[in-house]
């Protein structure tokens, strides 16, 4: 299991909820079975045990329901925090799904995250920062420095399919429509005691980015997916 470093501080920071992933993956695999082709590929490379960091790319609006529900293990995914409204923010706290203010710094977000990994549980982040082509073409930092603190091996994923050529970007593909999770090699990085430079998180997040993107290119030619243009905005 990959050693924890120098962490902040998280006595007040309780590991987001698990009693409803049971009951919530099961009916997302439902839902999504009934309407769409869905398959998924290398959930070998995902560790069984310890701390695991999923780095996926991110195109369309139902990315995250995929890897919620299909990862092989339980996910605490971090969501923009507008997604934590009425009955469908509700489950997903429930859920254990980690709301996260996308226009700043989030430290919060980043401890609960760190004490997801320090119960020896899965994150998911998308290191785009937000929904695009899905070509990871530009990424943000916080992959990295989960990484960095915890040591936990970092799995990139690639999510094809999920919007369709011209769709905008809220948008979910037609019923029938084929979909495909493609979990890559884990890349591991030693855990750096503070100060972690920027420098330091720098490196590892272009080492990331230099991955998923191959990775992400990878599956779409084992699928036989291709990514969509720049999404419309409506």
């Amino acid at each position: 299991m990959a050693t924890m470093v120098d962490l902040p501080d998280l006595s007040y920071v309780a590991a987001p909820p698990t009693r409803w992933q049971g009951a919530g993956r099961a009916a997302i695999r439902s839902m999504v079975r009934s309407r769409f082709d869905f398959r998924s590929h290398g959930e070998e490379n995902v560790p069984r045990r310890g701390p695991v960091i999923l780095a996926s790319n991110h195109m369309g609006y139902i990315d995250g329901p995929l890897l919620v529900g299909f990862a092989p293990r339980p996910v605490h995914a971090l969501v923009k925090s507008s997604m934590f409204k009425g009955r469908l923010g509700v489950a997903m706290r429930r859920m254990g799904q980690i709301p996260v203010d996308r226009r700043v710094v989030d430290p919060l977000a980043v401890k609960r995250c760190l004490a997801v990994l320090a119960a020896g549980r899965v994150v998911a982040i998308y290191p785009e920062g937000e929904r695009g082509r899905g070509d990871v073409t530009r990424t943000k930092g916080g992959a990295a420095y989960l990484a960095l603190v915890s040591g936990a091996p970092v799995v990139p994923v690639a999510c094809l399919g999920t919007r369709t050529d011209g769709a905008v970007i809220a948008s979910v593909p037609v019923s029938g429509s084929r979909l495909d999770t493609v979990f890559g090699e884990p890349i591991r990085f030693d855990a750096v005691p503070w100060p972690r430079t920027k420098g330091q998180v720098a490196e590892v997040q272009a080492e990331i980015q230099r991955t998923l993107a191959a990775h992400v290119e990878t599956a779409c030619y084992l699928t036989g997916h291709s990514l969509p243009a720049m999404p419309i905005i409506r």
